[in-house]
């Protein structure tokens, strides 16, 4: 099955949800060959004790976290990967979903551990969080409606751009994105192009389809989310125009407020390293992604 068509824009906000899979059953016991069956310390030994790492996500973010509406259950990219890392380290997971917002400010406050919800490595982010190496990444596309006559970048001079709260998308049109030096400089900002936000990047493809379209002529998200969005919704009446906005590493975040976090951090870029080594991570992009393997810089 073509996975990257199994889901829609959804219209609700999910505040919570768990889903747990098999690893270590909660007793401090993990399988033979995983990272919590050996010796851990700091906060990787407190997960291993307890049996479960916390991990957070955006459910509406497909098709790298989203609410599967046939099973109920989060599926996506990032799913897939965090119950990856979980298995490794031989622990089950459960998932939390909060804003995007508050996972890039930090200062967590122990409500989970780690993040696999496709957030962007920039200098900024840096001063509140600790991230592992890049686990995929992706260009950022920017889709206009077709009414509009927009083509290029360019055209959304003076226009308004929907994007997602807290997004690099949004500190893009903001003029004050800051991108580590491999990636490579964004694309110029149209002149006086203006942000609108709404909580998450398919909320500006829901206020379309609600018939909202006068509010903005434009949305920047994940070329792969635009795309995804769009196959699924043709009636919508829009397009990803031909010039990337800029591209992303995205990675795994932690609260770099947890003193004893190292630990944990780099048992996780150890996990993420083995993936790349192993083929895993090509093998979920290419699953997710139409053969596509974003686990490779573009």
């Amino acid at each position: 099955m073509n996975k990257t068509r199994r889901f829609a824009v959804l219209p609700i906000a999910i505040l919570v949800l768990v889903a747990c899979q098999g690893g270590n059953g909660g007793d401090g016991s993990a399988p033979e060959g995983t990272v919590c069956a050996g010796e851990t310390d700091g906060h990787l030994a407190r997960i291993c004790e307890a049996g479960v790492i916390r991990v957070s996500t955006d459910p509406e973010y497909p098709p790298q976290s989203f609410l599967d509406e046939e099973t109920n259950e989060l599926d996506g990219f990032d799913i897939d990967v965090a119950k990856e890392i979980a298995e490794r380290l031989g622990v089950d997971i459960e998932f939390e979903t909060p804003s995007f917002d508050a996972v890039t400010a930090g200062s967590w406050a122990d409500r989970w551990d780690m993040s696999v919800g496709s957030v962007t490595v920039t200098p900024a982010r840096e001063e509140a969080l600790d991230f592992t190496q890049a686990y995929y990444f992706t260009p950022v596309g920017a889709v206009a409606l077709d009414e509009s006559g927009i083509t290029s970048l360019a055209d959304f001079a003076g226009e308004t751009i929907c994007v997602g709260s807290g997004t690099t998308y949004l500190s893009w049109l903001n003029g004050d994105l800051q991108l580590p030096a491999e990636a490579g400089e964004p694309a110029t900002l149209p002149e006086g192009a203006e942000a609108t936000t709404l909580d998450t990047d398919t909320d500006c493809a829901e206020a379309w389809l609600s018939g909202r379209t006068e509010d903005f002529v434009g949305w920047v998200t994940s070329l792969p989310t635009a795309e995804g969005v769009l196959a699924d919704n043709p009636d919508l009446g829009a397009t990803v125009v031909d010039e990337a906005v800029f591209n992303e590493a995205l990675a795994v975040a932690f609260d770099i407020g947890v003193e004893d976090n190292d630990s944990l951090v780099a048992a996780v870029d150890a996990i993420i390293g083995e993936m790349h080594e192993d083929g895993m991570l090509s093998a979920l992009s290419e699953e997710w992604y139409d053969g596509i393997d974003y686990s490779q810089p573009q």
